[in-house]
């Protein structure tokens, strides 16, 4: 059966009930939940490159902030897509989160005020997962370092490399909940099931406390039919997990990092703004329940 087909009589190409499967209870000797003091943590997270994740998490972060709240985006991807999209150049960096999960810098010492504040990444951590694969519980490198920063922010908005390797294990063992950008074609909607599997890992192992936030449909082409079919099926099958905010195609994503900016600030009176000011209406509401 197709990914795009409709449901039948067969199974379905995604779990009709992710829930059951990411919210189940965890066994009685898994690790204990990260701390739920201070800061909730938000790990934006999706194996396809290109699906607008850095996009959406900064200009979230942004919207979060907006709303009086205090924000930390951790940029946990070596290509420091986020870092620049706040006009930092990386390599202009001493220190980067490399530091912070492979010599335990403290994460303050890497943290630039921008509309947000930023934890930078660099190239340097490239080499990240190679250098922590010998130390003792590499996993929870990160919410170590997050630990002595919790108390000074409302929200932590994690950026994640598009894999499920080290780094994302890190992101997804630190964070509360999970945002996953999905694209609305059919290669990266395919790469819901690989990571709902690893995310249901890492909630049996690490992190049982780890839900899924909801999931947002990005760059989406409200002119074509395979735009509609896509976001028909997601609901189809993850109903009100899939956010109602919709984050259309627009240059305006492309020329706000130019610029060192959010889109929010760049265009604060465009759709683009509109829709993510939106996303954080229902994230903020989400978690008022």
């Amino acid at each position: 059966m197709g990914l795009f087909e409709r449901k039948t009589a067969s199974p379905p190409a995604f779990p009709p009930s992710p829930s059951s499967v990411l919210n189940a209870p965890a066994a009685s000797e898994a690790p204990a939940t990260p701390s739920t003091g201070g800061a909730q943590v938000i790990a934006f997270a999706n194996q396809k490159g290109g699906v607008a994740k850095t996009t959406t998490t900064l200009n979230l972060a942004v919207a979060f902030a907006e709303k009086g709240n205090r924000v930390l985006c951790v940029d946990l991807d070596p290509q420091s897509n986020l870092t620049m999209s706040q006009g930092i150049d990386p390599d202009s960096l001493d220190v980067s989160m490399y530091d912070v999960l492979v010599n335990k810098t403290s994460i303050r010492e890497v943290i630039r005020k921008r509309e947000i504040d930023v934890a930078c990444s660099s190239i340097d951590l490239a080499g990240a997962e190679i250098a922590m694969s010998t130390q003792i519980g590499r996993e929870r490198s990160l919410q170590k370092a997050l630990d002595v920063v919790k108390e000074d922010y409302d929200f932590i908005c994690i950026d994640t490399p598009p894999s499920l390797g080290l780094l994302t294990i890190n992101a997804l063992t630190a964070a509360n909940k999970v945002i996953v950008p999905v694209q609305c074609e059919y290669l990266s909607m395919r790469g819901l099931i690989q990571l709902q599997n690893t995310v249901a890992m890492v909630k049996e192992d690490l992190n049982p406390g780890l839900e899924i936030e909801g999931i947002v449909p990005t760059l989406v082409d409200t002119r074509t039919v395979h735009a509609k079919e896509a976001i028909e099926i997601l609901e189809e099958n993850f109903g009100d997990r899939v956010f109602a905010s919709r984050i259309t195609k627009t240059v305006r994503f492309a020329e706000a990092p130019v610029k060192g900016m959010s889109v929010l600030k760049y265009d604060p009176d465009g759709k683009a703004a509109f829709a993510y000011r939106s996303l954080a209406e229902e994230v903020l509401k989400n978690g008022s329940r």
